[in-house]
């Protein structure tokens, strides 16, 4: 497990990519448990959509302040995010289950992005978010 900050259940705003309509993928999961948390979300996904009050957008999210990116993508399809990623300087990436990629998690230190390797879904149920 990654040595991180355990931030507090305050305001974080919080870009969820690979974000889906489909009720049985992980990141619908996680946009419905980030807005039970009443964070502000925003998604981006292959395909425009919603999920509950949260827009699924295809452009990137540039002009958003993001302070946490959780990602749903695996490692072969991260490739394309990596500069869109370091671009919105967020505080922290959160890999999930089977997203890790050591590349991208040293783009990101380099850049002095914080990274961990966990679970949003038990970050938020633990009140490790």
């Amino acid at each position: 497990m990654s040595n991180y900050n355990f931030y507090s259940m305050e305001e974080y705003n919080t870009l969820v990519v690979g974000a889906s309509e489909n009720e049985l993928r992980y990141s619908n999961r996680a946009i419905k448990l980030l807005r039970r948390y009443d964070k502000k979300v925003y998604a981006f996904g292959l395909r425009e959509g919603k999920v509950l009050d949260v827009d699924i957008n295809v452009e990137w999210p540039y002009d958003k302040d993001i302070h946490t990116v959780t990602l749903y993508i695996g490692p072969k399809h991260q490739a394309s995010i990596y500069d869109k990623v370091v671009a919105i300087n967020p505080k922290r990436v959160i890999f999930n289950p089977g997203t890790e990629n050591l590349e991208f998690e040293n783009i990101l230190k380099d850049k002095s992005i914080e990274v961990i390797e966990n679970c949003t879904l038990v970050m938020l149920n633990s009140g490790l978010y």
